[in-house]
């Protein structure tokens, strides 16, 4: 997704207590930047991040990282993390914001961060053939997560576009994982406790079915 600059992001996130902009820093000891031994989730590709604070809002008792490479984007998020906690009153002390290219993941996060929920909502589809090999699904992007991810870990993975969905089916194949559950179309599926992403109600108002599935490593 395109952003414009804005020129009040970057002085906003350096002002921001839970802006990470060097995430190498804490690779393998995430549960000492939040204070705790709260289980922690990740998010990639977080955007505005509405999914990750709204995750955060809800379930106190874990931590939640919200990762994306544009720091206009985070700028975005680190408002609406704002909005959102003070919507409900509350303080944002269990989520992270941090700037990350996702090809160079694998110096933010080790095996002993121990991260057991992974969440890839609505990425860039890169629908031309030389560029498949960005997809943040991609079997080597797969693999990469791997490294990090608990032996119980879960891939929660939401869509709009119907080649990246049927692609992304044999890359999770590809790269060793089980998948648990799919449907093409979320919201008239069993799944009760979807939170809605600003794409995914774009997407969901214009008639375009929304596809998600659940991998485990």
């Amino acid at each position: 997704m395109r952003i414009r600059k804005k020129k009040w992001a970057e002085p906003e996130l350096a002002a921001c207590r839970y802006y990470i902009n060097d995430p190498e820093e804490y690779r393998g000891r995430w549960k000492e930047f939040f204070g705790n031994d709260k289980p922690i989730e990740l998010e990639i590709g977080c955007g505005k991040c509405t999914f990750s604070a709204e995750k955060a809002k809800r379930d106190p008792d874990k931590n939640f990282i919200a990762l994306d490479i544009k720091s206009d984007m985070l700028g975005v998020g680190r408002r609406n993390v704002e909005r959102i906690f003070a919507e409900a009153g509350k303080t944002p002390d269990n989520i992270a914001l941090v700037r990350c290219n996702v090809e160079q993941i694998d110096k933010a996060f080790s095996a002993d961060d121990h991260i057991a929920v992974m969440y890839i909502n609505f990425c860039n589809p890169w629908p031309r053939e030389k560029h498949k090999k960005r997809r943040l699904t991609y079997p080597k992007k797969l693999k990469m997560y791997r490294d990090f991810l608990t032996d119980d870990a879960v891939i929660y993975f939401k869509t709009d576009d119907d080649e990246l969905f049927e692609e992304s089916i044999g890359y999770f194949k590809e790269a060793g994982y089980t998948i648990r559950f799919i449907t093409r179309d979320l919201h008239h599926s069993e799944v009760r406790d979807n939170i809605m992403t600003e794409h995914e109600k774009m997407f969901s108002d214009e008639g375009i079915p929304i596809k998600y599935l659940e991998a485990t490593v």
